[in-house]
């Protein structure tokens, strides 16, 4: 699991590791919800070119950011171990629940 220093000289990286993360799930989201919302007619095309563009022009800041501080490795191992915490979670609030609301089976 990636650990995030937060103690001496590194604590500045692993907050900026942390931040860019979050804002990269954060982006990503807002990406499914452009397309759900794209899909299904709710947006102009005026508008889905000004959300292509502001979503690309996110996409081209952060990997900046990334690239400024040196951090794109950190961030891509954080990723990866959210990712598949948030897949799991999303699994889990997929499975059947009794009356209680406690997972059947567990």
């Amino acid at each position: 699991m990636t650990t995030i220093d937060v103690d001496g000289d590194q604590a500045r990286d692993g907050l900026m590791t942390l931040v860019v993360t979050v804002v990269e799930l954060l982006v990503d989201a807002m990406e499914r919800e452009a397309i759900r919302r794209m899909e299904s007619g709710e947006l102009t095309d005026e508008e889905i070119e000004r959300l292509g563009s502001q979503l690309a022009a996110l996409e081209t800041e952060i990997e900046n950011i990334k690239q400024d501080e040196g951090i794109e490795e950190p961030v891509d191992d954080l990723r990866g171990e959210l990712d598949g915490l948030v897949r799991d979670l999303v699994e889990r609030a997929d499975e059947p629940r009794d009356e209680r609301g406690v997972i059947d089976g567990v």
